[in-house]
């Protein structure tokens, strides 16, 4: 089994900056895209920011140049840094990894992160 342990949101003013991580352990072989999404309340979950096992990154038009995603590969660990901070980012930010588990390609889920930015 693969398990993700989120850590590092919480409560932040606009304007400040918040990072998050994600331990992914477990019959990990390898992880060719970590990823990281959010889900406001009342809307559909969104994806934030993708990483690749290359070091490829896209990111939503909403959080270019603001948030920063990155890997340690040989810990299967994604952070993502987020600054300038809104209001509007306040989600639940979830971790998302595709890895092959053996010779299984899989898709896995955190638990979840609240981060809440007020005005």
């Amino acid at each position: 089994q693969v398990q993700l342990v989120e850590s590092g949101g919480g409560l932040v003013q606009a304007g400040g900056s918040l990072r998050l991580s994600c331990l992914a352990s477990g019959r990990i072989s390898s992880v060719p895209v970590m990823e990281w999404y959010r889900q406001a309340p009342g809307k559909q979950r969104e994806l934030v920011a993708t990483i690749t096992k290359a070091g490829s990154t896209k990111y939503a038009d909403s959080v270019q140049g603001r948030f920063t995603i990155s890997t340690d590969n040989a810990k299967n660990t994604v952070h993502l840094q987020m600054m300038s901070l809104k209001p509007e980012d306040t989600a639940v930010y979830y971790c998302h990894i595709r890895a092959w588990v053996t010779v299984n390609l899989g898709d896995y889920w955190g638990q979840g992160t609240q981060v809440t930015v007020s005005s």
